[in-house]
């Protein structure tokens, strides 16, 4: 426009069919100036056009590499875990059950979820995760539940539920299946497909809003207890291997509470017979679950004792 006189719309033309390499012929003659001009345009315009080309190609291209490599360091992640929980469902419920279980470093875990619009979310909360529909043998498998302890079944319907536990049973028959039900009649269904423990948010929720009411101050006192974030006080239950050396052992002859420092809440027998408030004479026996209450340090040093060859064999 300044160098030949051209109008804007003629200007834009032949600027457009050069940059982009098109080769149409000038629509008006050029002056010795004009062609240095074009030249010029050419040469940084081109070269302009296919840096920004492949700039875009090159994100692409990236982009789809990183996604599949991180699948695949996920996938190896995954293969290699024991021991760990599976949990099916990362809508309200597994959400939250999710962010309780980060709270404790020690615990591994791996997701399982259909919804692709909640990748995202799970990336941001930084868990492993199996995008696919958990009722299917191929995705558990893939989510290592030959090698899993617990199996949380928190996906949206009881068919699907019901549905999921009796896959996940028949491919692994010792697994510990906690399944989320929303009536009597299907937590009997769960229970003869074979779960474990059947619970419904609803049934808790109510019941934990009218403890909140009726004894304010014992909730407040377990709310404290069961929170993560604090290290002064804690709660764990402790299995009791045979190879222990407090197995057999009478509490008064333990010296729990005055190594440790801890306050022994109850012992699980192996029938499920709960022992509260055991007296000083109780026999800590072999298979027994201790449930004690301290520091956190304190009971990891408890759990060193009663699970000796776990901690030497490294998986606690």
């Amino acid at each position: 426009m300044v160098i030949e006189g051209w109008g804007l719309t003629d200007a834009i033309y032949m600027t457009i069919i050069t940059i982009t390499t098109v080769g149409f012929s000038e629509i008006h003659p050029l002056s010795e100036l004009g062609r240095m001009f074009t030249i010029g345009l050419v040469f940084f315009g081109v070269a302009f056009f296919l840096y920004v080309a492949g700039s875009m190609v090159q994100f692409m291209v990236e982009g789809r590499i990183r996604e599949i490599m991180g699948r695949r360091t996920l996938n190896r992640k995954i293969e290699h875990l024991k021991k760990h929980y599976i949990v099916c469902g990362y809508g309200r419920i597994g959400r939250v059950l999710c962010k309780h279980f980060l709270a404790d470093p020690s615990l591994k875990m791996v997701i399982v979820e259909k919804d692709e619009a909640l990748i995202s979310e799970m990336e941001a909360d930084g868990v492993l995760y199996i995008s696919g529909d958990a009722s299917e043998e191929e995705t558990l498998l893939k989510a290592g539940i030959k090698n899993a302890k617990v199996l949380i079944a928190a996906l949206a319907t009881d068919i699907d539920n019901v549905f999921l536990t009796l896959t996940a049973r028949q491919l692994n028959p010792t697994i510990f299946i906690v399944a989320r039900s929303s009536s009597k009649a299907a937590k009997s269904k769960l229970l003869a497909a074979g779960a474990n423990r059947v619970e419904s948010p609803y049934d808790i929720g109510a019941v934990s809003m009218a403890q909140r009411v009726l004894r304010p101050s014992v909730t407040s006192f377990l709310d404290l207890v069961f929170a993560y974030n604090r290290k002064d006080i804690q709660m764990e239950e402790i299995p009791v291997s045979p190879s222990s050396r407090l197995a057999n052992v009478m509490l008064k002859d333990s010296g729990i509470r005055q190594q440790f420092n801890l306050i022994i809440i109850a012992v699980k027998k192996p029938d499920g017979d709960m022992l509260f408030n055991p007296s000083f004479e109780t026999v800590i026996n072999s298979g027994d679950t201790v449930i004690a209450m301290g520091k956190t340090e304190n009971l990891l040093e408890l759990e060193k004792i009663l699970r000796p060859q776990e901690w030497k064999a490294g998986e606690l």
